[in-house]
């Protein structure tokens, strides 16, 4: 989760509507506030909440449950460091497939959620500008040794290039970029901005 998260600049977080497994995730030890807070820390700008398990009979895609995980959930995405405009909220069933490709079927079960389906969300979400001319910035995830130094990391600003001589922080080790390899294991010249390398 933590590597899947540092690479994403959107994330997914599943929530479960049924009657008892929102509540099991969202008390003080639950998985639902650790994931939050993790996503936050690791760059994660934007969070679709993808509300599981609408079809379950205890839920039935009842729209006071829908409303009951809403206002529990967000004062704390808001405390956590996202705003409003971060947060997109979909009610969905992984079980049949409902509002995660297309509306259809949607409003018959759920007549009261006018929204887009979680696809049309993600096709709509906004890139963040990036600077490749700007200074280098690439937060490491992992290390290795292995002849030198071999890290793993998101190019978050700037353009590195085979050969460029950089200094990796927080002790300002002096390092030679020796060879790139891209998200696919090939060795590339260059990596810009959203580039996992």
């Amino acid at each position: 989760m933590i590597m899947g998260a540092a690479c994403a600049d959107y994330g997914g977080l599943v929530i479960s509507a049924r009657k008892g497994e929102f509540e099991a995730g969202f008390e003080k030890e639950g998985q639902t506030r650790e994931h939050v807070q993790l996503a936050k820390s690791l760059g994660v700008q934007k969070l679709i909440i993808l509300v599981n398990k609408m079809d379950d009979p205890s839920v039935n895609w009842a729209k006071s449950r829908w409303d009951e995980i809403r206002t529990g959930l967000t004062p704390f995405l808001l405390k956590t460091g996202y705003t409003e405009d971060d947060i997109f909220w979909v009610p969905i069933s992984g079980l049949t497939g409902t509002n995660l490709v297309s509306r259809e079927g949607v409003k018959e079960v759920c007549s009261w959620y006018d929204g887009p389906c979680f696809i049309e969300i993600l096709d709509n979400m906004p890139l963040e500008a990036r600077d490749p001319n700007g200074p280098l910035r690439i937060p490491v995830l992992d290390k290795q040794k292995d002849r030198g130094i071999i890290i793993h990391g998101k190019v978050v600003q700037g353009t590195v290039r085979v050969g460029d001589k950089l200094a990796l922080s927080p002790h300002q080790t002096p390092s030679q970029v020796g060879f790139i390899l891209d998200h696919k294991s090939q060795m590339v010249r260059y990596a810009r901005p959203g580039e996992n390398v």
